[in-house]
């Protein structure tokens, strides 16, 4: 299997979904003759063409209502928001007629497509380009929110997003864009939606986390391992939207303890949903009180400033020590 980065294997789920299926468009800024600002499609443009891999205008409001009219007679377009801060102002229309195409419809039409964004901090990137706002579409019913943490789970999902009948939110952390490769096997490959993985199996402490943050998690993990014997089980959630409580609720009820970290502010996030379902479904298996490890409620400041903000493995090293000695 060859060894790709996560912005590779992107590439190659968007090649074989188009060769697989000619309903398959794109459309984003610079997507097509430049390859997209992170390359995330270099070489479409000349293998599909302009017809399939289309350069719009700086437009999101307008990349994401055409893409649904689009999703509605038929096709299954793949949009790229250049970075997640720019989709506030496509959000009228996620919000408004995306989501709800389904419902409004009372079933008789969906909309399979896909918006892809890059998100997250940690590229030293200037304002309105390193927001964590997973919450925002998770709050919104009729999305689905997807958000890789390597490069064969970024190409499987993608997949799976492509092919789903309804709309689907592909948050990218561009902190793991490049940051390292992992195998992905040429053959198709998917991995479903709504579904978490355990990467890690263990019995004292569940600690779970999704995205960039996932290699912070890991990192802390190996730290205290080396210190001392002691059975952390990691799950990477993948999907934010639906959430697989069922997963977490199985762990927590075997560790008896939870540590949550995520790159976003603590406030009304994801981490908070999932604290308030484990309460109402396992709260009687707890041990300690949950622990998250977030980033402020603030703007997230400039450059390498940045790196203050976001959580380091220290922090959930100190989270799981305080949450298995209380």
């Amino acid at each position: 299997m060859a060894k790709l980065n996560m912005v590779q294997a992107i590439n190659l789920a968007l090649d074989q979904e188009m060769a697989r299926d000619s309903r398959v468009i794109m459309m984003g800024e610079d997507i097509g003759v430049n390859g997209g600002v992170f390359r995330a499609t270099d070489g479409l443009f000349a293998k599909y063409g302009e017809e399939r891999v289309i350069d719009s205008p700086l437009a999101e409001a307008g990349i994401v209502g055409s893409a649904l009219g689009m999703a509605i007679a038929g096709l299954i377009p793949v949009v790229e928001i250049q970075f997640a801060g720019f989709s506030y102002i496509a959000f009228g229309q996620l919000e408004s007629n995306v989501s709800r195409y389904r419902w409004r419809t009372q079933g008789l039409y969906t909309a399979p497509m896909v918006v892809r964004m890059p998100y997250g901090a940690g590229v030293h990137a200037i304002e309105h380009h390193s927001e964590s706002r997973e919450a925002y579409f998770a709050h919104t019913p009729g999305l689905k929110v997807v958000t890789p943490s390597t490069p064969r789970n970024a190409r499987a999902l993608l997949v799976s997003a492509i092919r789903d009948p309804d709309p689907v939110i592909f948050l990218e952390p561009t902190k793991s864009y490049r940051a390292f490769k992992e195998e992905v096997p040429e053959e198709e490959e998917s991995y479903p939606i709504g579904k978490a993985e355990i990467v890690q199996e263990g019995s004292d402490l569940t600690l779970v986390s999704f995205g960039a943050m996932m290699r912070v998690a890991l990192k802390a993990v190996e730290e205290l391992q080396k210190q001392r014997k002691i059975g952390i089980e990691l799950i990477d959630l993948l999907t934010i939207s639906p959430l697989d409580i069922d997963t977490l609720c199985t762990s927590v009820k075997k560790t008896g303890r939870l540590v949550i970290v995520q790159e976003a502010p603590g406030s009304f996030s994801v981490a908070s949903e999932i604290i308030a379902l484990i309460n109402d479904k396992a709260l009687m298996s707890l041990k300690a009180p949950i622990k998250r490890v977030t980033g402020y409620d603030m703007v997230i400041p400039y450059f390498f400033r940045e790196e203050m903000y976001l959580p380091h493995p220290e922090q959930v090293v100190r989270a799981i020590e305080e949450t298995l000695s209380y």
